[in-house]
């Protein structure tokens, strides 16, 4: 079992303490969290072992959770890299990108490995589907959220857009040609509502909405690609696959069919993928385990993670122009 020791113990740093706590894979040493008040309330409450020196828990595990807010990352990050332990760090990797690449040099010479809690990679609809999604052409996102004053210390983009930023960078396989995107500010000081049109350079097309001020919560990404249609709903855990072959020669009642203006015939047909339940969460954690054990490389690196906060701080100049 891998000793973890987490830094922070906020709302998620809870929710990663109690799936710690319960894994086989690590052995909870205990945490840190520069708020006194409220680390004594979660030890008396559950139990967890509290360190009151961020050194010390540090150098008493081999893996390092970090759910601390998003300024700090880079901080507790390089502490922790620099004693050669592993690291797990919550999304965003860090708040600059020079800060993230600063991690990336200090990981490679410390030998040591990284993963970044970009979660929705380990949402079950994706995982039914990812395979399905080869070449993309046009990609539309919408991230919407109820208002909730915890984030807003961030942009939107960082805050919620940053998840199908990295998801979109894991299906196309293509350089970033350019960006224009949008946001503005309605509650918050930084934007609240952005729109980002990414193009890529093999032609790939993708439009990304996000609102943290919006009436209801919506997760849903659409992929468009040759003879396909695939639909990820994130937050209802539901996925639509629709494929098009050509159409048999004598189709059967039921068959659809569509005709286009030079006479091919397309049988359009629906597939409907297994979705295994799961927790997300406590799977990125469990395979940045199996990644440490087995030395390979995690499911989400530091460097993917950097490529994500580069597109997303990318996106928040654009704002400026």
């Amino acid at each position: 079992m891998l000793k973890v020791g987490v830094l922070g113990a906020g709302h998620l740093g809870k929710i990663h303490l109690r799936l710690l706590n319960e894994s086989s894979n690590y052995e909870l040493v205990g945490f840190y969290d520069p708020d006194e008040i409220n680390a004594k309330k979660v030890a008396d409450e559950f139990g967890y072992t509290y360190f009151e020196n961020i050194n010390t828990l540090i150098g008493s595990v081999d893996v390092v959770d970090i759910v601390t807010p998003t300024l700090s990352h880079f901080d507790c990050a390089k502490k922790a890299i620099e004693k050669g332990k592993h690291i797990f760090i919550e999304k965003p990797i860090t708040n600059t990108f020079e800060e993230a690449e600063e991690l990336l040099k200090l990981a490679h010479e410390h030998n040591i490995k990284g993963q970044v809690g970009h979660v929705e990679r380990f949402n079950p609809a994706f995982l039914a589907v990812k395979d399905n999604i080869e070449t993309p052409m046009f990609i539309e996102t919408h991230r919407l959220a109820e208002f909730n004053p915890r984030g807003t210390d961030v942009p939107v983009v960082l805050d919620l857009m940053i998840h199908d930023i990295d998801v979109i960078l894991s299906v196309v396989k293509s350089e970033v040609k350019q960006i224009n995107a949008s946001g503005v500010s309605v509650i918050s000081k930084s934007p609240d509502i952005a729109n980002a049109r990414i193009e890529f350079e093999n032609g790939c097309v993708a439009n990304l909405t996000s609102s943290r001020i919006s009436l209801k919560n919506m997760r849903k990404s659409r992929f468009f690609q040759q003879d396909a249609y695939i639909s990820v709903d994130f937050l209802e855990k539901k996925v639509e696959v629709v494929k098009m072959k050509d159409a048999p020669e004598n189709p059967g009642d039921f068959d659809m069919v569509l005709q286009n203006a030079e006479g091919e015939k397309k049988q359009i047909y629906f597939e409907n993928p297994d979705i295994e339940t799961n927790n997300a969460i406590l799977d990125e954690l469990e395979t940045f385990a199996d990644a440490i054990k087995n030395n390979t490389d995690p499911v989400v690196t530091l460097k993917q993670g950097t490529q994500a906060l580069r597109v997303a701080l990318q996106i928040i100049e654009s704002f400026k122009k």
